[in-house]
């Protein structure tokens, strides 16, 4: 797990020290992001996307609903975003990276169904963002070297890890 990083930073994007719980995030909204930061994004990249959430529940002290409940996060259109950009990987700050609640009645955690298993594609969540989105908007710099080795699980599908970020 390691490659290019590129923080897509949507709560400074949409000017907000956090997005609210229940905010899904278009493609369109992505895009834009990359064109305001003056990035790209492309194969094997590692997407971080920051809502800001953990730093709410930090902020208010208060985190009964962070793990499960209401949250920023992608829209289901991003599985095809995903796609398209043949991305190795999305995290975000938040326990589930899709947002929540869930956009449609009768299946929970949508999103998930279809870029794990149907796709591969690697998600990271509750990564802490705070300073990493301070040094990209103070530098203008987006992109770095992201290391995030997971721990080795035979039959394991998710792992804890350390990411790192270097610029």
């Amino acid at each position: 797990m390691v490659g290019r990083g590129v923080l897509l930073d949507i709560a400074r994007f949409k000017g907000v020290p956090w997005l609210k719980d229940g905010y899904g995030i278009s493609n369109e909204e992505l895009d834009a992001c990359v064109k305001t930061q003056g990035v790209t994004v492309g194969r094997g990249d590692f997407v971080i996307v920051r809502t800001g959430q953990m730093e709410r529940c930090h902020s208010e002290g208060k985190w009964g609903g962070y793990a499960g409940g209401d949250a920023p996060g992608v829209k289901f259109e991003n599985c095809y975003w995903s796609q398209e950009k043949q991305i190795a990987a999305i995290c975000t700050d938040t326990w589930g990276v899709e947002v929540r609640p869930n956009e449609g009645p009768g299946a929970n955690q949508p999103w998930h169904w279809v870029v794990i298993p149907a796709m591969g594609l690697t998600m990271g969540e509750m990564f802490y963002l705070k300073d990493l989105g301070e040094d990209c908007a103070r530098d203008k710099i987006y992109e770095f070297f992201f290391c995030g080795p997971p721990l080795v699980i035979t039959g394991g599908t998710g792992s804890p890890i350390n990411p790192q970020a270097i610029k």
